[in-house]
């Protein structure tokens, strides 16, 4: 009798893969899914995330005052001081200006014009507009003096800065903000800059590329920075 071809013994666990497949895990498949670990090649190193810059420190350790908080604290100090000059200058200026147009259209009795005589259009007009702009120079130069002076030195900051949490310090820390400081940088920015021409753009804008402590000339002739503050 024949004899039936013998089958082997089949191993524990079920049949193994052919060579280079994939060997199913035993028992039965778990509910959840397991996420592989993350493949990473022999030799790669996973690049850390992202981390900014930490801010730029001033001699005391407080932040440095960014460009953009500068430019807009000087733009509300700026628009202030044109109010101000607005309110004591066109009283001033509309009345001459009524003056100078009621001499220019004064009749004859005919009803032709008067002509004007140069004299007394210089004495009735320009002579006291310039009076004025010479009196408004003096009176402006001592409340320049009193906001970026006198009231600077007393906590730092002008309204501009205080809007935009911006204090002047002095760059050494052991040091207090004087009126000898603050005069500095007022005469800096406020007189010196504005005779020469191009030189108020050059002292604000030497923050952009000034290293380590981000100043401007006004700040390096006078031995301040600007940090930010929480108030």
């Amino acid at each position: 009798m024949t004899q039936p071809p013998s089958y082997p013994t089949p191993p524990a666990g079920g049949p193994q893969p052919a060579a280079g497949g994939f060997t199913p895990p035993p028992g039965p498949h778990p509910q959840g899914y397991a996420v592989p670990p993350q493949y990473a090649p022999p030799g790669y190193a996973v690049p850390p995330r992202y981390a900014p810059p930490p801010p730029a420190l001033s001699p005391a350790g407080q932040p440095l005052a960014s460009f953009g908080d500068r430019l807009l604290a000087w733009l509300i100090d700026t628009a202030l001081a044109s109010v101000v000059v607005m309110v004591l200058f066109m009283p001033v200026f509309l009345v001459l200006w009524w003056r100078m147009f009621s001499e220019m259209t004064r009749t004859n009795a005919d009803g032709t014009l008067v002509e004007p005589d140069p004299g007394t259009f210089f004495a009735t007009f320009f002579l006291p507009l310039l009076l004025f702009q010479a009196g408004l120079f003096v009176v402006l130069l001592g409340l320049y003096w009193l906001y970026h002076v006198e009231y600077l030195k007393r906590g730092g900051q002008t309204l501009g800065k205080k809007l935009m949490k911006l204090r002047v310090v002095p760059l050494d820390p052991s040091g207090t903000l004087d009126r000898r400081m603050a005069g500095r940088r007022w005469l800096v920015q406020h007189l010196a800059c504005s005779l020469v021409p191009g030189a108020s753009y050059a002292d604000g804008l030497w923050q952009l590329w000034d290293k380590p402590w981000q100043q401007c000339l006004h700040d390096k002739f006078a031995g301040t920075v600007v940090v930010k503050v929480a108030s």
